[in-house]
């Protein structure tokens, strides 16, 4: 399959209702090359075939939510399980009662406050929804993506738009561009390629389907921000507390139905093994330096992800692209510093960590 690759990088917020916003003729002109390669992703989409595009997470691979044979191609695409749903992407927060059929106060002012964002909920699906784009179950999780690009694909395509992350499945999250290339260049219709993503992780999912919202997938917004704009205490999926290497080849691991992308399988694997070092933080710069010398005696390329202690924002924004960085350079093998869970995106960046490192930790 030849990948069309389309340029929109000219698209911002301020842009794209206007084009003429700016006195440069040229900077217009780019504005709407970029919106005319919209509006022909927009038209795969339509027809059934798949498109990558960025989001403020990270680049999603989207296709009509609505018609199964088109999100089967996501599945066949990435090589992801059956069982694992999609997140399925709406422009405007109207669109959603195509998707479930009623609205409580609760997730009005969830939406209110999250959306457009890195927020995805779980509601009730409409019988409209097919069953494999919700995993089989009677629940859809939805999102309204803050990128301009996302937004004017979708409304463009006129369906809601299912859309995991655009990379093979169990492999770092693509933030970039060439990231997404790297991996779904000749499996997919088309690639939009965009600015790099803004956040660097996936979206909190949010599951409001019982009496007390429920973090299914931790993101960049906490438990403590969606606290404070309902009024509501939040909990967390106890599933995210499971830390040991033997819970992914459990019974209970085997027989989990996934409410959320990121809750059963491997994921955001790099090629190198990898070693996560937990403790006072300098007693882990100090392991990570012995380790670090003396696998290299032992002729390995190591490498090393060490945040500063409280860099949480851009342990976020950076922590995949650090991944596939050290993929390229061939390492052997990856040392990285545990992040404090104390902190609502440290925890979430740790999901991922402890992920990566198939839940390999060393603890000093």
């Amino acid at each position: 399959m030849k990948t069309k690759i389309f340029d929109v990088k000219d698209l911002n917020k301020h842009n794209i209702e206007q084009s003429a916003v700016y006195d440069d003729a040229e900077a217009n002109e780019k504005v709407e090359a970029a919106l005319e390669k919209i509006d022909e992703a927009a038209q795969i989409i339509i027809d059934g075939g798949l498109v990558a595009f960025p989001t403020e997470t990270v680049y999603g691979l989207g296709a009509n939510a609505l018609v199964p044979e088109a999100v089967a191609k996501i599945f066949s695409a990435k090589g992801r399980p059956a069982d694992n749903p999609l997140i399925v992407h709406i422009a405007r927060a109207s669109n959603i009662g195509e998707l479930t059929p009623a609205l409580t106060p609760e997730i009005i002012r969830v939406i209110d406050n999250f959306w457009p964002g890195p927020l995805t909920i779980v509601l009730q699906k409409k019988a409209s929804v097919p069953d494999i784009t919700t995993g089989g179950l009677k629940t859809v999780a939805i999102r309204m993506p803050d990128d301009p690009a996302a937004l004017e694909l979708i409304k463009k395509a006129g369906c809601p738009v299912a859309a995991p992350s655009a990379n093979v499945s169990g492999r770092p999250s693509p933030t970039k561009g060439e990231h997404v290339i790297e991996d779904m260049d000749g499996k997919i219709d088309a690639i939009l390629i965009g600015n790099d993503c803004r956040i660097g992780i996936e979206s909190t999912v949010l599951d409001l389907t019982g009496d007390i919202p429920t973090i299914l997938r931790p993101g960049i917004i906490t438990a403590e921000n969606i606290e404070a704009a309902i009024g509501k205490k939040v909990e967390m999926d106890p599933t995210l507390n499971h830390r040991k290497n033997s819970f992914s080849d459990s019974e209970d691991e085997k027989n989990l139905a996934p409410k959320s992308p990121g809750m059963k399988y491997k994921h955001y694997a790099p090629k190198a093994e990898m070693i996560i070092i937990e403790g006072q933080r300098d007693k882990v710069k100090s392991e990570i330096e012995r380790l670090k010398a003396l696998n290299e005696k032992l002729g390995l390329k190591v490498g090393i992800i060490l945040f500063e202690e409280k860099a949480f924002i851009e342990a976020a924004h950076e922590f995949f692209a650090r991944l596939r960085d050290l993929d390229d350079e061939g390492v052997n093998l990856i040392l990285a510093g545990a992040l404090s869970e104390s902190d609502g995106v440290g925890f979430a960046v740790m999901n991922r960590m402890l992920k990566s490192a198939g839940y390999h930790i060393a603890k000093v």
